[in-house]
């Protein structure tokens, strides 16, 4: 069956689709020796390559929930010394699904199932993310509120959320959006600058029983609740690299 070069790497679990296209745009992808381009199609016997490794079909759907520690990057890319494959260091070739800030801690998938991938991503989904954050101050005033009502960062306004606090100067935030650093940004466009940040879940999954730096497969019960919550999801467009619902 012909697809598109960058369904084609996403589908094999090698990365993502919105990496695939960052090394056709390096001139890192081959189709049968020649450098691909945007748009390219790969056909039945069309040898793919990325930096001279082959791109091999999938033998096994695998689900991850990783406990990222800080320091890590959310990249498939292992040119980046700290990316996050090299970390988890599994036998078959997975790609992260969405980014956690190289600064932050907490929940992550990895997956090599590319279509899952891109139904989890889009914005529109609207999937719940939580996440717990430590201040440089005690909150005071109508922070909470302002949180919660809407911030304006990066030309536009938050999307409503529940924000609840937790110590003096700690809170727990829901999201259902997931612009760049969107949680950083809101806590600097109101005076306070983030000191830690832990995602503690992702849709139906939470971080309860995993260990800083470690990780656990899907149960098939979160594997069918997951599948059901994307069922109406589309998989044909990609989700946008610059808000993914899915950053932090």
């Amino acid at each position: 069956m012909e697809r598109s070069i960058n369904k084609y790497i996403s589908d094999s679990g090698f990365c993502s689709r919105r990496e695939a296209d960052k090394y056709i745009e390096q001139a890192r992808v081959c189709i049968n020796d020649e450098i691909a381009m945007k748009g390219n199609r790969v056909n039945p016997g069309d040898i793919v390559t990325v930096d001279g490794e082959k791109i091999k079909t999938k033998t096994q759907t695998v689900y991850i929930a990783l406990n990222k520690p800080k320091g890590i990057t959310c990249t498939s890319d292992r040119q980046d010394k700290t990316n996050i494959i090299d970390f988890v260091n599994y036998k078959q070739r997975i790609f992260p699904v969405g980014r956690l800030d190289k600064l932050s801690d907490g929940l992550i998938f990895l997956t090599n199932d590319g279509d899952i991938v891109n139904k989890i991503l889009r914005a529109g989904n609207q999937h719940e993310k939580e996440y717990r954050v430590i201040v440089d101050k005690p909150i005071e005033g109508d922070f909470l509120k302002k949180m919660a009502s809407g911030v304006k960062i990066l030309n536009t306004l938050t999307q409503k959320c529940t924000v609840v606090q937790e110590a003096k100067n700690g809170f727990k935030i829901i999201l259902k959006q997931g612009l760049n650093r969107q949680i950083r940004r809101m806590c600097e466009s109101l005076g306070y600058k983030v000191l830690k940040l832990t995602r503690t879940r992702i849709m139906n999954i939470t971080l309860s029983g995993i260990g800083p730096g470690k990780w656990r497969y899907f149960t098939p019960a979160e594997i069918k609740t997951i599948t059901n919550m994307v069922s109406d999801s589309s998989k044909t467009q990609e989700a946008s690299s610059y808000d993914d619902g899915m950053n932090e």
